[in-house]
């Protein structure tokens, strides 16, 4: 079987486009009111998050891909992507670390499920979204900590 290209164009663009929503409030918000909070001392500097971001969105759209080859994409991953595109809003539209603490841990149940339902369907697909598990697994404790720390 082939490649579908107009499905896997947009499979990665749709999650790319949730991160993408989600940098229109990041982006003033950085400057203006992130740079004033305390930071734990493992914090990554702030260039870094766009690069791993874009990257973890095309691994997990090559999953999406993977699995809408074969069925219907399960509720659930539909449910993680939206609540990681509004953790960017709570987080830095509206400067909620406390809420977005809640949706960071919400949005980590999600991937869990999302991860071994992919990997149901298709092994690889599930291992996709294994980096983005690790990610929001350090983003959880860095956002618990920023709640802390200020």
């Amino acid at each position: 079987m082939g490649i579908n290209i107009p499905k896997l164009f947009l499979s990665i663009g749709l999650c790319l486009g949730a991160g993408t929503m989600g940098s229109f409030f990041t982006f003033s918000a950085i400057p203006e009111w992130y740079s004033t909070l305390n930071k734990p001392f493992f914090s990554p500097p702030n260039w870094i998050f766009g690069p791993v971001w874009t990257v973890l969105y095309v691994l997990m759209g090559i999953s999406l891909y993977s699995v809408w080859l074969k069925r219907r994409i399960p509720t659930v991953f539909w449910v993680q992507l939206f609540l990681n595109a509004i953790w960017s809003i709570i987080f830095f539209g509206i400067k909620n670390p406390t809420l977005a603490l809640v949706d960071v841990a919400a949005l980590w149940i999600a991937i869990v499920f999302t991860t071994k339902a992919f990997y149901k369907i298709n092994k690889l697909a599930g291992n996709l979204l294994i980096p983005y598990l690790l990610w929001v697994s350090f983003a959880t404790v860095l956002n618990l900590s920023l709640v802390l720390l200020n």
